[in-house]
């Protein structure tokens, strides 16, 4: 029988065929792929012409042509649609990539044809991009290890085995945790719930074949939950579920795993001739430093956490007026910040909710992406890998741009969080090659009729993910390895989080946040009150994000701690970490770091990019016009169609000629005056 994912595609813009693929196709087809990027390493490795560019850095871009196809398909569906034969089909393909890529890194010949070109790259006439794809390439053959031999090569490529394999079972271990608790709710539960949540905890109670509504440990549903019950018992067990994810003993307890992963990084690194993990990770990131990182950290931590404890005697106060002695506890702050919000702001989210239907905001991210860059969406039927995935063709002046996917709402089955990955991925080398986008989310979903209604955080998120693919769909680079989102890890998120300053224009919302039952547009009073509160609860969002990415930094700077949980709580402590409040993510739960390599040493990142982005949308409103065309052609053409070819601070500052500090940001969360 033909295996679909080693066959043509006639699907609709070489879609994966999703309706014929099954689960048994994977693995065959990955090992498929796998002997014939093998083959071709080896062609080019030991191939007796000269070295060029052409034979030896295009040759190598074009390697893993179809294992990248048939790798993208399958982790694109099963970080979004999970089933037991996927998460054992991760488990065993994990060390099997991680051999590939050990090999790779380890092949000696191949790496002498590469320093060759590096050392007579003078006479090579090489392009500014060809320059920077081959001291990218020498770069990451020497960081992972090429320049090694003999036993330190071999543990090497033991100890990258290893991590694979356990950052896989970290994130199912996660996905696990999530997926197995529910809890109940009975009429007494509901009582105080607004009907949106009601509705979503109807739905999910249907989803796990429950007798009645549930809460579920999806953001979607435990973050409202505990911004909105009345019934402080069921939220400190709902809010306890949350935090101790990864850490419930037994098979799923991620503690020891992360310890394990920690030790290993530090080894790779000292391996590699670093000091520590942090000094090795940062290295190729624009903060170039962990001292940076931690300066750029505390710079913020004492405005936010300032603001946060000031914040945090107001709430107390209201939890001694509704009768409870003690402090604020964790599971408090979002219940009274609501009651908070709703006073001081004349803002009840469950009325704001009713203005912000998912589809009238995904409206709005297409719109404001027309207007901007000229893009327009249009509808797409084609298989899909679940049923609520939706599908558009991107074009601009007629011309096909990329194919954009959105798979919105939560299940069992999807790991927590938002996220932007591709199906393919924008290049020219073999020919006019157009991306395929997918953002992931993880929104309620409502009962079948009923319109899906977003948070303001579930919005941003929306135009967040909907910023990462831009920078996919935008990209106009020639080699696939340094295109879209192929840049350094503290620069990603500038246009995820660039985009989501469109949400706050409000002729954007004048026009698309309309009652999901009347069609009125949101009233002008409201629309002020909701853009005036955006900033509101700032110190604690802060101080929960800085927290972690503090944690983060700590963990893999000098000798690696023992025990994880104990560093955590150290650290947190030299922090003077607010009781009421809790790291966003705590170490048995902190996917971002554990669950792979991306975000180690990194999750900073999002913050070192919020530095720019305030600085960028500035760029607009200096010039009296969100949409001004020329300052969006200018951002297109330095940002966001420029993939990695160019170092990120040389893009910046093309776009606004210099690098901004820290103050925009400050002023960006309303932390100004506390600073």
């Amino acid at each position: 029988m033909t295996n679909p994912l080693l066959s043509d595609w006639t699907t609709p813009f070489d879609l994966p065929p999703f309706d014929r693929i099954e689960d048994a196709h994977f693995g065959p087809a990955i090992d498929t792929a796998l002997d014939e990027a093998r083959d071709a390493i080896a062609g080019i490795a030991d191939q007796e012409a000269p070295p060029s560019f052409a034979n030896t850095i295009e040759a190598m871009e074009g390697a893993s042509d179809l294992l990248g196809r048939v790798l993208s398909t399958f982790y694109g569906v099963a970080g979004a649609d999970s089933t037991e034969a996927r998460e054992e089909l991760m488990r065993d393909v994990s060390p099997k990539l991680s051999a590939f890529n050990s090999e790779v890194y380890a092949n000696r010949a191949l790496f002498d044809r590469i320093e060759t070109l590096w050392q007579d790259r003078e006479a090579l006439d090489l392009s500014d991009e060809q320059a920077r794809l081959l001291m990218l390439t020498r770069r990451r053959f020497v960081r992972m290890g090429a320049l090694l031999e003999g036993t330190e090569a071999a543990r090497l490529k033991e100890i990258m085995s290893r991590l694979a394999t356990l950052g896989t079972t970290f994130g199912q271990n996660l996905l696990k945790d999530e997926r197995n608790w529910m809890m109940p709710l009975d009429r007494g539960g509901l009582d105080g719930l607004p009907d949106f949540l009601a509705s979503a905890a109807t739905s999910a109670g249907e989803e796990k074949g429950a007798d009645g509504p549930v809460i579920t440990l999806s953001r979607s549903l435990v973050a409202p939950f505990l911004q909105f019950s009345p019934r402080r018992d069921l939220r400190e067990k709902a809010y306890a579920a949350w935090v101790s994810r990864g850490a419930n003993g037994g098979e799923t307890d991620n503690r020891a795993i992360a310890a394990e992963i920690l030790a290993l990084r530090h080894e790779r690194a000292r391996l590699l001739g670093y000091d520590d993990f942090a000094t090795y990770k940062l290295e190729t990131e624009m903060a170039g430093a962990p001292d940076a990182v931690e300066q750029l950290l505390l710079d913020v931590w004492a405005p936010a956490k300032k603001a946060a404890e000031a914040d945090g005697e107001v709430l107390k106060r209201m939890l001694h007026a509704d009768g409870w002695d003690g402090p604020l506890e964790p599971w408090d702050w979002r219940y009274y910040s609501e009651k908070r919000r709703q006073q001081e702001h004349d803002l009840d989210e469950a009325k704001l909710k009713s203005y912000l239907q998912l589809d009238q905001m995904i409206a709005a991210q297409f719109d404001c992406a027309r207007r901007l860059f000229g893009l327009e969406f249009t509808p797409v039927d084609a298989p899909v890998y679940h049923p609520d995935v939706k599908i558009w063709e991107v074009t601009r002046n007629g011309s096909h741009v990329a194919v954009f996917m959105g798979d919105y709402f939560a299940r069992s089955s999807k790991r927590s969080g938002a996220w932007c990955t591709t199906l393919r991925s924008q290049q020219k080398l073999a020919g006019d090659i157009r991306p395929v986008v997918l953002n992931v989310c993880n929104f309620a979903k409502p009962p079948k009729g009923q319109p899906a209604l977003l948070s303001y955080d579930d919005a941003r998120t929306l135009f967040h993910e909907f910023g990462h693919g831009l920078h996919q769909m935008l990209s106009d680079v020639t080699y696939e390895s340094i295109s879209g989102t192929s840049v350094a890890r503290d620069f990603v998120e500038l246009p995820s989080q660039l985009y989501e300053h469109w949400l706050e224009v409000p002729e954007v919302l004048q026009q698309f946040a309309v009652h999901s039952e009347t069609g009125e547009p949101m009233p002008e009073d409201m629309l002020k009150r909701m853009l005036a509160a955006a900033t509101y609860d700032m110190g604690f969002q802060t101080v929960e994000y800085v927290a972690s990415a503090m944690v983060d930094l700590k963990f893999h700077q000098g000798t690696p701690p023992a025990d994880p949980m104990q560093k955590q709580a150290e650290v947190l402590e030299e922090l003077g970490m607010p009781h009421a409040i809790r790291m966003r993510h705590a170490t048995p739960h902190f996917a971002h770091i554990f669950s792979g390599d991306g975000y180690s040493a990194g999750y900073y990142s999002y913050m070192w990019s919020e530095v720019m982005d305030a600085d960028a949308f500035a760029a607009f409103q200096e010039v009296g016009d969100p949409f001004d065309p020329t300052t969006a052609a200018k951002l297109e053409k330095t940002v966001l169609s420029s993939g990695g070819s160019v170092e990120a601070a040389d893009l910046y500052t093309a776009f606004r000629g210099r690098m901004p500090g820290v103050e925009a940001l400050l002023k960006g969360r309303g932390l100004d005056d506390a600073a």
